[in-house]
Order: structure tokens, then sequence, then C-alpha cells
């Protein structure tokens, strides 16, 4: 026999279900509120935001990515964005706020049309083709560039720069200076005529006092180090490297040991083998012709002084991405034993040299055998400037990647998008039923771009849109606003707003997906948060409870 009104449980006490539209509707809201929290910091004049971290830590940033990580986000579908903009940094380094600004907005007027009843699914379909039609648009009117032209590079890292905390006067000049000669070092050129622009070669190096104008740009690596012992010359030249992974100290037992002492000969005796066994360490490093020996590990005071009295110079406890780096630019061999050190493990420089920067000591070598290494040392007169320095620096590199990688180029200034929304409701009328709406909405949100800029610039915003779209329909397809000077332009390209295709296509990718996942999504359930367990003796501030009699 059936049994009827016997609740059924299936998810755990404490668990919470939200289903269908409400399940939706706060997902969309969650994804718009970070939106509308990355919104203001769009563009040339976009505000900062200062994050403080549960510890007390300030960082003041108006880069996308940075601001997401450090927001500490708790809700799902806002996490889901969170990711979406590490995606973009990650892939292409740049346009961050773009996506997220996106993504929101594509959320907002699928929402306009779930109140008309279609279908999430629709919806999503309509995205997806709005999305390759967008993609295929970019490529038909990006410009080709030729890589080689130093002025043009400068344009596209002023661009991506110049809405940086560090965007403006000298300060940019030097920066860009410094960012477009690393990447011209660094760049491998390909068979299809692209260049390659392997980042890991360009390290940053920031060291507090100073302005940003004394950075400098070091055909080499520059260490946080300085020479470990002071009988050491500060200076080589013909620097011969080794590159170790072991410790120049002796061994000690893995497990517990005792040594028993009758006499204090037995002390000097062990002592003078302690001395005899490192001496022997750096007399096999001098036999390979080493004048300069860079450690990753401890170096004994008893080897320090044999190597200081061999004239060789030494640095200890350096990084191993150091280490890597080191290795492709002297073309020496890390070697993880001294035993198997040959002449042949040896790296190369022209000058290996201890400098004070500031108040510390720090080695610099430089005349590389590969000088596709270069390392930016970053000044600057506290920590929150150097570390916005050193996002912008990796932005602007990244940038430049992108247009060495895929030699083409759009204009700024919400140019793009108003190129794409105008061609895409021409699309949208070729498509029938209701999927036509998802690609206008597709189209509407596109436009949310000039829109912002216009705004942070002081402009009217719907004045300005309808400048930009009677623009675009009399075929002035890079038509844009010039955030700077707060007004419309015919051609942004002409005006040196400039970004390369790859970030475009890019964030309008991640945008879309992120869109796309958050309204498929109708069910909501989530576990209940672990109870905190109630301190012995009842919850503090309780008397304990006594056993019932």
């Amino acid at each position: 026999m059936a049994m009827y009104g016997v609740p059924v449980l299936i998810l755990k006490e404490g668990t919470s279900r939200t289903t269908g539209r409400e399940a939706l509707r706060a997902n969309i809201m969650a994804a718009r509120i970070l939106a509308e929290v990355l919104k203001t910091s769009l563009g040339p004049r976009g505000l900062d935001k200062m994050l403080v971290d549960s510890f007390g830590d300030v960082t003041v940033t108006n880069d996308g990515a940075t601001i997401v990580k450090e927001m500490e986000v708790n809700h799902p579908a806002a996490k889901l964005l969170v990711e979406v903009a590490k995606a973009q940094d990650a892939e292409v380094g740049d346009g961050t706020t773009t996506a997220v600004v996106l993504a929101g907005t594509f959320l907002e007027k699928a929402e306009a049309l779930l109140d008309q009843n279609i279908h999430p699914t629709i919806i999503i379909e309509g995205y997806t083709l709005a999305m390759r039609k967008a993609l295929e648009i970019l490529d038909e009117i990006g410009v080709k560039v030729d890589i080689n032209d130093t002025e043009l590079l400068r344009k596209i890292a002023k661009t991506a720069l110049i809405s940086k905390y560090i965007g403006s006067g000298a300060t940019m000049e030097k920066i860009v200076d410094m960012v477009v000669d690393a990447a011209r070092i660094v760049a491998e050129p390909r068979k299809d005529g692209g260049y390659d622009v392997k980042l890991d070669n360009v390290k940053i190096e920031k060291k507090k006092g100073g302005s940003i104008l004394d950075s400098v740009l070091v055909k080499g690596i520059v260490l946080d180090k300085e020479v470990v012992h002071p009988g050491m010359p500060k200076r080589v030249e013909k620097a011969k490297i080794a590159l170790l992974d072991a410790p120049l100290e002796v061994k000690k037992p893995e497990i517990t040991a005792k040594i028993n002492i009758t006499s204090p000969d037995q002390i000097r005796a062990f002592l003078d083998e302690e001395t005899k066994y490192l001496k022997e360490m750096v007399e096999k490093i001098a036999a390979t012709g080493a004048n300069v020996v860079i450690c990753q590990k401890g170096i004994d005071d008893v080897a320090q002084h044999f190597l200081a009295k061999k004239g060789i110079l030494a640095v200890r406890r350096v990084k191993r991405s150091d280490m890597e780096k080191l290795e492709r630019a002297t073309g020496g061999r890390i070697v993880t034993s001294i035993r198997d050190l040959r002449p042949e493990d040896l790296g190369e420089a022209e000058l290996v040299e201890e400098r004070k920067v500031g108040n510390d000591k720090m080695v610099f070598i430089e005349g590389v055998k590969n000088p596709k290494s270069v390392t930016i040392l970053l000044r600057g007169a506290n920590d929150m400037i150097l570390d916005e320095a050193e996002r912008s620096i990796n932005d602007a590199l990244h940038v430049l990647r992108n247009v060495m990688k895929e030699p083409k180029i759009i204009g700024g200034g919400g140019a793009p998008e108003i190129e794409l929304a105008f061609r895409l409701r021409k699309y949208a009328q070729t498509l029938g039923g209701k999927v036509q709406l998802a690609v206008e909405a597709f189209a509407d949100a596109l436009e949310e771009i000039p829109t912002i800029l216009a705004e942070t610039s002081g402009q009217d915003p719907l004045e300005t849109l309808m400048k930009l779209r009677a623009l675009h329909s009399q075929g002035k397809i890079f038509a844009g606003v010039n955030a700077i000077d707060g007004k419309v332009v015919e051609n942004t390209i002409d005006a040196y707003i400039i970004e390369p295709i790859a970030v475009k296509k890019q964030a309008i990718k991640s945008a879309t997906e992120a869109a796309t996942t958050i309204l498929k999504i109708d069910d909501i359930i989530a576990a209940a948060p672990p109870k905190k367990k109630e301190k012995e003796g009842g919850k503090e501030g309780e008397s304990p409870k006594l056993p019932e009699m």
C-alpha cells in the first residue's frame, strides 16, 4: 500500500534551494552588481578603487583583474565573472574590465527578454550566433600593421597605459620606452612573419625609493641580493658563472646523531675535516674556471672565506625562477651536484657587478650570451605605486605581445563596439523568430562600452551615442570616443587610440561565455555553512550546564 503525506528528505538539513526564474534573477543580479562596481574604472578617465583586505593591507588600482581578485567575492554567480576576468588576464593580459562589464550588460539585456517570456535557451542561441558574427566582423575591420614600426608599438602601449594610475606625462613616456624596448629585445621571429614574445624573459624587479622616472631597463638580469662576503670582488668582467642548485655547506645527517668526543683533539680533527671538505668543494668550482657562483641554496661561512680567497664573487639563496632566467640568459646549466660541474656548464656574461640601489645592494648581470633576457628595475616612492606600476607594465607588455603575435589592430574608444552593434542589427534582420531579439539585445549591450567612456569623460552619454551611430552609418568604422579630450573623433586610429584585435576578440568571447553559463542555471542548491564548534562548557559567556538529576 502506498504511503502518502510522508516527507522525503533528499538534501542535508540546512541546505537552501532556489529554482526557476527566481534562481536566474538572483544570479543575474549578482553578476550585474559586480559589473556595476567595475563600470566606473573603465577607460582613461576611469576612477580607482581602494581595496582593504582582512589584514588591513591597502590596494589602490583600476585594473579589473586585480579588483575582482582582491574583492573576496562570495556569491557563486559573481565568482563566475571573477573567473572571466582571470581568464581574460591569463590569455591576453588586458581588457579585463571590458570583459566583466560586457558580461554584466549581456545579462541585464537578457533579463528584459526573460520578462517577455523568451526562454533562456533561445537567448543563449542568439548570443552565440551574435558572438560568432562579431568575431567575423572584427577580422574584417581589423587593420594589418607592420610590427617593426616602433612608433606604432609606442602608440599601442600608450593606449594600454593611459587608463592606468601612472598613465600621464613623463612617467608614462618613461614606461612606454622601457616596455617597447623590452618587448622588441625578447621578441623571436616566427615563420609566418609574426613574433613570439615570451614574457618570462622580462623580469620586473621593484625597489622602493626614488621615483618612476629613476626606473631603468637592464639588458640582463638583476638579482635582489648582495655579494655574500666582504672580501669578494664586487665587479667581475668576462664572467664565467656557475649556477648551483646545491648547498656549499656540510650536509647534516637526516636522522638525529650523537657524537661522543673524549678529547679536544677530536673536536679539532672534526672541524679540520669539515674545513677540508668545504675547501675541496671550492677547489672543484675554481678548477672549472668559474669566477662567479650563483647558488640557490646556502653558502657556509668557511666556504665564503675560501671563495673570497680565490677571488670568486658569490651570491646565495637566489629564487628558482631567477635561476631559470639566468640559465636561459647566460647559456649555463643549473647543476644539482658540485661533483658534476664541468667547464661547459658555466654561463657567460660581460659583467657581473654589485651596485647600490636606494639603500640596498643588488647584483647586476649584464652583457649576457643570450640577450633575449631583460630586467625592468622599477623605482617608486612606496609599495602601492610600485605594485600598480608593475600591473600597468604587465598589461602593456601583454598588449605588445598580442599585436606582435597577431599583427592586426582596431581603433579603441568604443569604436569597434558601435560598428559591431550597427552590423549585428542588420544581421539580426536576416534571422527569423525570437533569436532575432537576442541578437539585437547583444548589439544593445555592446553599446554600453562607448556610453561608459563618454560618461567617465564628462560627456552626455546619450548625445555621444547618437553622434557615433550617425558617423558609423556614414561608413566611418573607427569613429569613437576620445575620453582624454572629452569629444567624439571620426577615426580613433588617427587619434592614436589603438588596440590589438586579440584583446577585443577575447573580451567578447569571455563575456559571452560567462553570460550564457549563468543563463543556463535554473537551480541553486547551496549547502549549509559548517557550524562553529561550541566551546566546551557551553557557548562563550554561558555557564556550563549541569547534568540533570
